[in-house]
């Protein structure tokens, strides 16, 4: 060994990685080094080596490797880099910012050879600095990430969710050259559902962000490669898989919980690919005995993931993932089974090629707003899936002296997360407060500064800071406890309350909402009907205003209400979870009967490329568009001297003279 060269070695190294013995490759490192210990490149040894243990999950081992490539020569910075992250996966995250700082302080000098390095040490750094909820200097790390590397968009997005998260309006602020129209060519699908409700928009966005972010795959599949199934379906049953991070102690698990043990075994197969974090929980573990096959496929990469998916035979995929953390896009636009389906987990459309489906209700996707679907809309009485068995806090009586909230006046509460809010809403929620003396808005905690930030902004609208009440992040289960103390939850808008609007009706608290245009802007009030509770859907911000009003000043006007909520979870529409199931089933087995007929819906992605730039060049800051009489008249005019330019294909979503044929 002692006559290998290092061109020989690192060849010999890569051969075994690539035919799956990385383990043998890290060896190989190891004992080549033990006999080259003088050798001038010994720190990329080093550094190699600590890849394939990391790669292992030998974060110990990797720790050791990159700190001797450290050792061995401290100007090389790659290491640094790796060895932060070791320590990050470890839970060490001060030892790992301290690696990335290094980094950082090191490339004051940036140039061609330092630049990759540098930006991975800093976006490593935002990441530390978001979850240590310290985010105005994470959205400063990401700062000088874009002034160094613009064209990066994931650090953009990143920067704009930040913004939002702190609630810094306007939202958009130039950054590394981009203007406002550039920032929203590069936006986040979940950022600009937040910031505008506008569908059009909300679905060109969806689209760049698979075409420009993911890219369309070398191989894929079509139709034609699934029609054997035809003749084989009618011997077994439908064959239904959910693919989702989320099958755990989240949001959409916690609300999927209950469901796959309903599913009619005789008809429906049923199949979990889990995608998530692999820590263990309750949710997670239930989820898990009530499928009958859970595939956990967070460590396969594509090919594998997608060879096991074609083994399994999965007739229908249902994506409980859209545009949302730990997708497998690039997955899902290989297009693995026959019927892709679009269902709760992002609510709005995909912009995709292979996204044959969207799962919604008459509420949020009125026959009017299937234009801004790229997919067939299929419906439900009501979309979204609750769990009968969780909590109800009988166990636990809190009482309001013990959250910081007055025993004797209004309080309202909006659970909702900060990247929702927005200067329209916080303007009325402020007008309510005026309106209703002593009363005080119960908001969930997210940091000091964005907590300051708000409470100087209700003194600047003439309300007394301390009327804004933060709630701590508690387990779900002392969450929902605590909700009665409210008397009435407000929405956002444009993207409003959905588990939270489920959580507050479960617990029998009102939920004041106005519809929007778009999807996420339509999800609570699409739950507030199917409570039970339809006088609590406005029709205009002005009524939002003059109702929940009305309700602080009257208390006891909200008790039928309440009563209503309590009386009715196991009668009322939305917690049935049984008749959902029974629906969804349908629509299942209609969607396979169209396969199998040859009548697939196509996805309709007509101009969605025009439509992102007419779109990024108005301003969805300056008006609330939902509610704009003026923003259609602006998308219209752009569209026809768009047409008039250069005439446009016809599409379903533009009017005749902007885009007819």
């Amino acid at each position: 060994m002692t006559r290998m060269g290092i061109a020989d070695l690192v060849g010999s190294a890569q051969a075994l990685a690539a035919s799956g013995q990385p383990a043998l490759a890290a060896e190989l490192y190891r004992d080549w080094a033990a006999l080259n210990p003088d050798d001038r490149l010994l720190h990329a040894v080093h550094f190699n080596r600590g890849v394939l243990l990391a790669g292992l999950d030998d974060l110990h081992g990797a720790i050791e490797a990159f700190a001797a490539a450290i050792a061995h020569r401290p100007d090389f910075l790659p290491p640094y880099v790796n060895l932060g992250a070791a320590y990050e996966r470890l839970g060490a995250r001060a030892q790992a910012f301290s690696q990335w700082s290094h980094v950082s302080a090191s490339l004051a000098a940036v140039n061609g050879d330092s630049l990759a390095t540098k930006t991975a040490a800093l976006k490593q750094m935002a990441q530390v600095l978001e979850s240590s909820r310290r985010l105005a200097e994470a959205e400063d790390a990401l700062r000088q990430v874009a002034e160094l590397a613009p064209t990066q968009r994931d650090v953009i997005q990143h920067l704009v969710s930040l913004r939002q998260r702190q609630c810094r309006w306007p939202v958009l602020q130039p950054v590394a050259g981009l203007d406002r129209a550039a920032l929203l060519r590069r936006i986040a699908p979940l950022s600009i559902a937040c910031l505008s409700d506008d569908p059009a928009m909300q679905l060109a966005v969806a689209h760049a962000h698979l075409r420009e972010d993911h890219g369309w795959p070398d191989r894929f599949r079509t139709g034609a490669d699934f029609a054997h199934r035809i003749a084989e379906r009618p011997a077994r049953r439908l064959r239904v898989a959910y693919l989702s991070s989320d099958l755990r102690d989240h949001a959409v698990g916690s609300l999927m919980a209950g469901m796959f043990a309903l599913h009619d075994r005789d008809a429906i197969e049923v199949f979990a690919y889990y995608c998530g974090v692999p820590q263990e929980d309750a949710t997670k573990a239930r989820i898990r005995a009530s499928v009958e096959h859970w595939r956990d496929i967070a460590a396969l990469d594509d090919d594998a993931a997608e060879a096991l998916i074609l083994a399994d035979g999965i007739d229908i995929l249902v994506d409980v993932n859209g545009h949302t953390r730990g997708a497998r896009t690039r997955l899902l636009l290989r297009r693995p089974a026959p019927v892709i389906v679009n269902w709760l987990g992002y609510p709005g459309s995909m912009g995709s090629p292979v996204h044959h489906y969207i799962i919604a209700d008459p509420h949020i996707v009125p026959p009017d707003a299937e234009r801004f679907c790229s997919e067939k809309v299929l419906r439900l009485a009501c979309y979204q899936p609750n769990d009968r068995a969780r909590p109800t806090g009988a166990d636990q009586a809190p009482r309001r002296a013990d959250h910081g909230l007055p025993e004797d006046a209004t309080v309202f509460c909006s659970f909702n997360g900060t990247q929702k809010i927005t200067p329209f809403v916080f303007a009325r929620w402020m007008a309510i407060l005026r309106g209703v003396p002593g009363s005080v808005l119960w908001l969930l905690k997210s940091c000091e500064e964005v907590e300051a930030r708000l409470r100087a902004a209700a003194a600047d609208a003439g309300i007394a800071p301390e009327r804004l009440v933060f709630a701590p992040i508690v387990p779900v289960r002392d969450h929902l406890a605590r909700y009665p103390l409210a008397d009435l939850f407000l929405d956002t808008l444009p993207y409003g309350a959905h588990t939270t609007a489920s959580d507050a009706l479960w617990m029998g608290v009102p939920v004041l909402t106005v519809p929007g245009r778009s999807f996420a802007a339509r999800v609570c009030a699409s739950l507030v009907h199917a409570a039970g509770l339809p006088d609590f859907v406005v029709d205009t911000p002005a009524d939002y205003v003059a109702r929940a009003i009305a309700l602080g000043r009257d208390g006891a006007a909200l008790a039928p209400a309440r009563e209503r909520l309590l009386s009715g979870r196991a009668t009322s529409l939305l917690f049935d979870t049984p008749r959902l199931v029974r629906d969804l089933e349908a629509l299942f087995h209609a969607m396979w009967d169209d396969f199998a007929a040859g009548c697939l819906p196509v996805p309709d992605l007509a101009n969605l490329d025009v439509c992102l730039a007419l779109g990024a060049a108005l301003d969805h800051e300056a008006t609330e568009t939902g509610f704009d009489p003026a923003h259609d008249a602006r998308w219209r005019d752009a569209l026809a001297r768009r047409h008039a330019y250069a005439p446009l294909p016809p599409d379903r979503r533009h009017h005749p003279d902007a885009g007819a044929a």
